[in-house]
């Protein structure tokens, strides 16, 4: 049972007010009207409210007593969380020298009359490069392997050498053109420009080429990946045009004893009725660089800020001029100025308990933007004690750069990052393709109260299960939906294995595998967060569930003067709903790590959708995703998840009995 605590004073204002009007008679009987009319009722009530208020303020008492509770333990609201998203930087037209997109540049969203512009603000500079190719080569795989047919590349870029692009006859599936470059050109968007023999390909669908794009890509690790297309013209390689791709972090790798980093477009007939004839041919090649893109952060620079000049007391304290300042990096710190020019670099601290005389400690307050200063505080034996060193006199203040922003503000829609407000050579214009994610404002006071067990739990260290997953809540607020701790005997001995699932914008329906891979910033984050809590001899490994793949097909009756169409889609989200990582699973949060599915468990959920008479059937399939395909196992009545795994729904057939 939980502890309520009583109130200090539980009168109200009706209490008072019939307290002293019973006290009229006792000490002025000669006052006899009591009526609301009566000006002397009118005091008491007066004095009543102004009472009520004083009651209010002391039933607070023990509320500011808990949030001091919580200053003692070193608890902190949590800093506000800047939004990020890549944004893609086009080139008026592809360069022959390289470009670089500095650090810091900034791009912002349309200013409105009702809506400020948002800005952000690129994490890293990006040499956007001329891709330089090396190897061009046509291939061919069987059941002995891939086997591989080298061409010119001088020829082939220009022109004297064409060559098919898919070498069977007619091509088949995992025919492939693979590209080598010599320099690594992740994340460019990449414009290759082709010259083809007119309806030499003639048999597939124009508006649907049957071939993929891919890459070897660093995010995966010698895997191939499917490269987004831009734009492309060349009608399936049946007429001369160009195709842009935005090609996504590549890995140098070996190829027919050739290393490169490769580019290739594979033939997969498997998703279509359509083949060629015969093999585009292709007369003419050339690659060019169109932009690049660049992870971005919904913030905003001040750089070179000077905050003052020291007084050479203990304990001061300076402002930054834009709060909420996000968390600092390794370059962004203060710097004290002494008079002859020289130089001294100072830390950032979380609190000076453990710091000593000597120290060039300083903290900053993300929220208010106060820098502090160690104090100086005396001791029993009349000495004092200097927690952190301070700043000569007239020594300035400066703080070589920060970030300030944040807030759920910054969590825009794709599309809409189009202004470059640093203004950069040759750029014609930016874009985000993709929703920027994370932004969170500031937390509530209330919202850390709910920490308070969770952290005196932990006191910082990670041991149990329960500690890990606190922990690495705590390491990358806001872009973890749901973590979960496994510990022997469940892995090995002296293991401690950490299963994240990403926050996902939209948690209806089908979720895109892409959604659901743990971005390796994060990833990052957490490991380092828990390495310097966790016991000294424990292996610990942060990386993402196995998540299952299922599909349904659902046979049922909807009873009379219901609409079957209705009763079909409350149906279809019950189970996205019931099948999903974050919300699902029998208490709604979450599809239980290493719980199997049963039928039984979906036809229990379906009984309770209103408007379902009765299920005929339900049908259950596992779907394997590899190589980024999904692939229907054998019905099933059970499918089987392993103790690091979670079921997520690929799609729901809902039939009428």
């Amino acid at each position: 049972m939980g502890l309520e605590a009583p109130r200090l004073d539980d009168r109200a204002f009706d209490d008072i007010v019939e307290e002293a009007r019973r006290r009229i008679p006792i000490y002025t009987p000669e006052w006899t009207d009591h009526n609301l009319s009566d000006p002397g009722i009118t005091l008491i009530e007066l004095f009543a409210w102004m009472t009520d208020i004083v009651l209010y303020r002391l039933n607070r008492v023990p509320d500011k007593h808990y949030i001091k509770f919580m200053e003692l333990i070193g608890m902190r609201l949590h800093d506000a969380e800047p939004a990020r998203v890549p944004v893609s930087f086009w080139l008026t037209k592809p360069q022959p020298i390289s470009l670089t997109i500095p650090s810091g540049a900034e791009v912002a969203t349309t200013r409105t009359e009702t809506e400020p512009a948002i800005v952000f603000t690129t994490d890293g500079a990006m040499e956007i490069k001329v891709p330089k190719l090396v190897y061009v080569m046509t291939s061919h795989e069987d059941q002995e392997g891939r086997t591989f047919e080298s061409h010119n590349v001088e020829g082939v870029q220009s022109g004297f050498e064409g060559f098919p692009a898919f070498v069977s006859q007619p091509p088949d599936t995992g025919d492939a053109l693979y590209l080598g470059f010599q320099e690594d050109m992740s994340n460019h968007l990449l414009g290759v420009t082709l010259e083809v023999n007119i309806a030499e390909g003639a048999g597939i669908d124009p508006t649907n080429p049957p071939y993929l794009w891919e890459v070897l890509s660093t995010e995966l690790g010698q895997e191939w990946i499917k490269v987004a297309v831009d734009l492309d013209t060349t009608q399936g390689l049946n007429v001369s045009g160009m195709i842009r791709l935005h090609l996504p972090p590549m890995q140098r790798a070996e190829r027919d004893n050739k290393l490169a980093y490769w580019l290739r477009c594979r033939l997969d007939l498997s998703a279509t009725e359509s083949r060629y004839n015969v093999s585009p041919q292709i007369e003419r090649l050339q690659i060019d660089s169109w932009g690049g893109t660049i992870g971005t952060t919904n913030v905003t620079l001040a750089r070179r800020v000077v905050l003052g000049r020291s007084d050479g007391s203990p304990g001061q304290r300076f402002y930054l001029d834009h709060t909420p300042v996000v968390a600092r990096t390794t370059d962004e710190h203060i710097i004290v100025r002494i008079d002859d020019q020289r130089e001294e670099r100072w830390e950032e601290v979380s609190d000076f308990s453990s710091s000593t005389a000597n120290d060039r400690h300083y903290t900053i307050d993300s929220n208010t933007g106060e820098v502090r200063f160690g104090p100086a505080l005396p001791q029993r034996d009349g000495q004092v004690q200097r927690y952190g060193a301070i700043p000569p006199k007239n020594a300035l203040i400066v703080m070589t750069g920060y970030r300030y922003g944040g807030g759920v503000i910054g969590n825009v829609a794709k599309h809409t990052i189009n202004v470059l407000k640093t203004a950069l050579p040759y750029i014609d214009r930016v874009t985000n393709r993709e929703a920027a994610s994370g932004g969170m404002n500031v937390e509530s006071l209330e919202s850390s109260k709910m920490r308070v067990p969770g952290y005196l739990r932990s006191l910082g260290r990670a041991v149990t299960a329960a500690d890990y997953e606190y922990l690495a809540q705590e390491a990358a607020p806001g872009r973890i939906g749901r973590v979960h701790c496994l510990q022997p005997p469940l892995t090995n001995r002296g293991e401690v294995q950490v299963l994240v699932i990403p926050q996902i914008p939209s948690l209806h329906g089908f979720i895109a595998p892409e959604s659901l891979e743990l971005p390796a910033d994060v990833r990052d984050e957490i490991q380092v967060y828990l390495d310097a809590r966790r016991l000294l001899a424990t292996k610990l490994e942060v990386t993402a569930p196995a998540y299952q793949w299922v599909e349904t097909e659902v046979r049922l009756r909807v009873s009379q003067h219901y609409d079957f169409e209705r009763v079909r889609q409350a149906v279809e989200a019950k189970l996205y709903t019931f099948l999903n990582p974050l919300v699902g699973g029998p208490d709604g949060n979450g599809w239980p790590f290493g719980r199997d599915l049963f039928v039984s468990d979906l036809i229990a959920v379906l009984l309770t959708v209103p408007g379902v008479d009765f299920i005929r059937s339900v049908k259950l399939f596992p779907i394997d995703y590899e190589d980024r395909q999904f692939m229907r196992g054998a019905e099933t009545q059970q499918v089987a998840i392993a103790s690091h795994g979670v079921v997520v729904s690929y799609q729901h057939n809902i039939l009428p009995d």
